[in-house]
């Protein structure tokens, strides 16, 4: 994917939203980019919430840059779809994969640290 600024062609990989996401990713334990609509979403964010795991959501619908950061986490992750749930900076995923760690008992391992 590309992006369009000031006539020249930048790859998403160039852009301050990337800088961004990298920036919240590596400054939290745990980072969900979410959609205040998503039941999916809501699902990811209660795992951590029942964890007692601090998190830091980031809701794109609310966001005027959402659309731009969706496409990025796309680019960064090889998925657009929300959840994106970020663990020790790494992407675990969405929902589906938040949840099967949990069942696993490997989530809270993996968060253990950020209690």
């Amino acid at each position: 994917m590309e992006v369009k600024d000031m006539g020249n062609i930048l790859q998403l990989s160039d852009t301050p939203e990337r800088a961004d996401i990298v920036d919240t990713i590596s400054s939290h334990c745990v980072v969900i980019y979410s959609k205040t609509s998503c039941s999916y979403c809501k699902q990811a964010k209660n795992i951590f919430q029942k964890l007692k795991v601090p998190v830091k959501v980031i809701e794109l619908d609310e966001r005027k840059d959402g659309e731009l950061l969706q496409h990025v986490l796309g680019d960064m992750t090889n998925s657009t779809t929300v959840p994106r749930v970020f663990v020790n900076g790494e992407c675990i995923g969405g929902a589906r994969e938040t949840q099967a760690l949990h069942r696993k008992g490997k989530l809270a391992e993996m968060t253990a640290a950020c209690q």
